[in-house]
């Protein structure tokens, strides 16, 4: 795991934003045109509208309030780009960003170059008390390039072609996985979250640092795999109520919920799988993922465990983890989980795919609302959500940690979601 980057000097901190900007652009690059609009459901927004959203944050935050001087490159863009900050303004409604064709991606692009510009001039200035403002940027921004990739997987994984995204390299895949086991994990009063130093970096939501107790228990020593998830689903796992929480099994029923994964399609009696290369035959040893917090849980209690809470989490994780637990993130530009490697350390922790925990996403003791706009960056979304643990394959290996808290509601399943079972002791 990548520890917290140390705090830059503003030569420093200028490169780490524009090498964070190019990421995205590059991130792009491989799409033909017809991809940057495309929006198949109102979750997955098009590559052109997180562009320019992730600018917008730039504008907003950060340039409008400390340039007087500042022309915007289009006043229109203001509740265009705006995704949920009520305290600024207007939205454009979330589930129409797809039939935006204009402004182009031209134009989207100049606009990234008209407020690099500008955030470039603030940096040279050497403002120390805007820093922490330009970190949340980059780290915002951080967040977007994950959600292009799995938003764009979503958009070609709906295509009836199942094209492949051409900057994804996907290597040649391990045979097999490391056998799985439960390995014990010692309880005690532990701290959990950040209290952060100087130099660090973490979102409201991981502060502040609190103890909880944990009592001992046991965690799986990797991700379940597709195989071990094919038995489920072969032992009738989606027609077994008993299995399933309530509004789960709703789900189910409604068909909202297939049978199996996301990206999942069975042909002549075999299983498929839409990955960023394109469809393939189902890898039996790769982590399983797509799959939601409903089915993780059905899963876990079809194989007499459970889900491990985020507290459980992330002690092992702090307590146990290695780099040799390192998984596959977004600069091996693979976008898809590959088998464990190791059965005597836990492996996967980090990177791979997300781990759904048992956890609510509520905040912790003494969780204070920031001032302002930014205080809606994550606070007013503790409620009917739950907390997922590690970071994907989609994930830069510099924005992840132990602490970090993603989330996401229980039926959602186009993020790289994945199971990781714990047991009591």
């Amino acid at each position: 795991m990548a520890e917290a980057a140390p705090r830059r000097d503003h030569a420093s901190l200028t490169e780490h934003y524009l090498d964070i900007r190019r990421r995205t652009v590059a991130l792009c690059a491989p799409l033909e045109i017809d991809d940057y609009g495309v929006q198949p459901m109102a979750d997955a927004s098009p590559p052109k509208w997180h562009l320019a959203h992730t600018t917008w944050f730039f504008e907003t935050f950060i340039v409008k309030p400390n340039r007087v001087d500042y022309l915007p490159f289009n006043d229109a863009f203001e509740a265009l780009f705006n995704s949920y900050y009520n305290a600024v303004g207007e939205q454009f409604p979330r589930a129409e960003r797809g039939r935006l064709s204009r402004p182009t991606v031209t134009e989207v692009l100049q606009y990234r170059d008209h407020v690099d510009a500008a955030m470039v001039a603030l940096l040279e200035a050497g403002d120390a008390a805007i820093d922490d403002r330009i970190v949340l940027g980059i780290n915002h921004e951080q967040q977007h390039q994950e959600l292009i990739v799995t938003d764009l997987k979503y958009n070609l994984g709906r295509n009836p072609l199942s094209p492949a995204y051409a900057g994804a390299a996907l290597a040649p895949r391990r045979d097999s996985a490391a056998a799985h086991q439960f390995l014990p994990v010692p309880g005690g009063l532990i701290d959990i979250g950040m209290t952060p130093r100087a130099g660090e970096f973490s979102f409201d939501n991981e502060q502040p640092r609190h103890r909880v107790y944990v009592a001992p228990f046991a965690l799986g020593s990797r991700l379940v795999t597709n195989s071990e998830y094919l038995e489920f689903i072969d032992d009738g796992g989606y027609r077994r109520p008993e299995l399933w929480l309530s509004q789960g099994w709703d789900l189910v029923k409604a068909a909202l919920i297939g049978a199996a994964p996301l990206y999942w399609h069975r042909r002549d009696d075999q299983w498929f799988e839409y990955t960023l290369g394109g469809l393939a035959p189902l890898h039996a040893a790769s982590p399983v993922v797509h799959v939601s917090y409903f089915e993780a849980d059905a899963f876990a209690r079809w194989r007499d465990a459970r889900l491990p809470t985020e507290f459980e989490w992330e002690h092992a994780a702090t307590s146990l983890g290695s780099a040799s637990a390192e998984g596959c993130f977004a600069e091996d530009r693979q976008f898809h989980p590959r088998p464990a490697a190791a059965s005597d350390v836990l492996a996967q922790l980090f990177g791979d795919a997300w781990e759904w925990t048992a956890s609510a996403y509520a905040p912790y003791p003494g969780f204070r609302h920031a001032r302002g706009a930014l205080g809606e960056y994550n606070g007013k979304f503790m409620s009917g959500q739950m907390v997922l643990r590690g970071g994907s394959c989609a994930t830069p290996r510099d924005h992840i940690r132990a602490s970090y808290r993603n989330f996401f509601h229980p039926g959602d399943r186009w993020q790289f979601s994945a199971i990781r079972l714990a047991r009591d002791v």
